[in-house]
């Protein structure tokens, strides 16, 4: 277990985990936010992004209420992601994150955004993170204004900077963090 914060909790992904992953991310209601109703995951593709990667991302499960609802990962910013968003201090330690709730029924109820924030609350306190960055699609509104409630600000307009879909759309690189004005 990597937290808890009051119901919330989020623990390391174990290979157990891998059908709820094959589940979420076959649902199109998921994957019109998270990788595109046009690119449905099984578990062999769930095995192949999920589990046989060693790149530095923590991949993690979030569970409220003792139930797996969704998905979180976070990892270092790696030197061509640094360069893209303009992040030209080495000294500065950044952390990238990524997440979903995979369970409908538990959107809008406040989760996410208890999500985000004890994410970063975590990553700046346990892993010294001195930024937090995310690149929300602009167009998902609902997570811009979840990620704007826990702090958040844009920095600056990434064009064409994720496929989804069947075209490369618009991303808002988004900071947080203890330097951050």
């Amino acid at each position: 277990m990597l937290f808890v914060n009051g119901r919330l909790m989020v623990r390391l992904l174990e290979k157990e985990d891998a059908w709820l992953l094959a589940k979420w991310l076959s649902d199109p209601v998921v994957l019109e936010f998270y990788e595109g109703r046009d690119n449905p995951f099984d578990m062999n593709k769930v095995n192949e992004k999920f589990y046989q990667r060693e790149n530095g991302v923590a991949r993690c499960i979030i569970e409220y209420d003792d139930a797996a609802i969704g998905y979180i990962q976070f990892y270092k910013l790696e030197e061509e992601s640094r360069q893209l968003y303009g992040y030209e201090d080495e000294t500065e330690l950044i952390y990238g994150m990524d997440q979903f709730i995979g369970e409908t029924e538990y959107w809008n109820k406040g989760i996410g955004t208890l999500l985000v924030q004890s994410m970063v609350d975590f990553l700046i306190e346990e892993k010294q993170a001195d930024r937090v960055v995310m690149d929300p699609q602009t167009w998902n509104e609902r997570a811009v204004r979840c990620y704007e409630k826990c702090g958040f600000k844009k920095v600056k307009l990434l064009p064409k900077n994720e496929w989804h879909e069947g075209e490369f759309r618009d991303c808002w690189l988004i900071e947080k963090g203890n330097i951050c004005s």
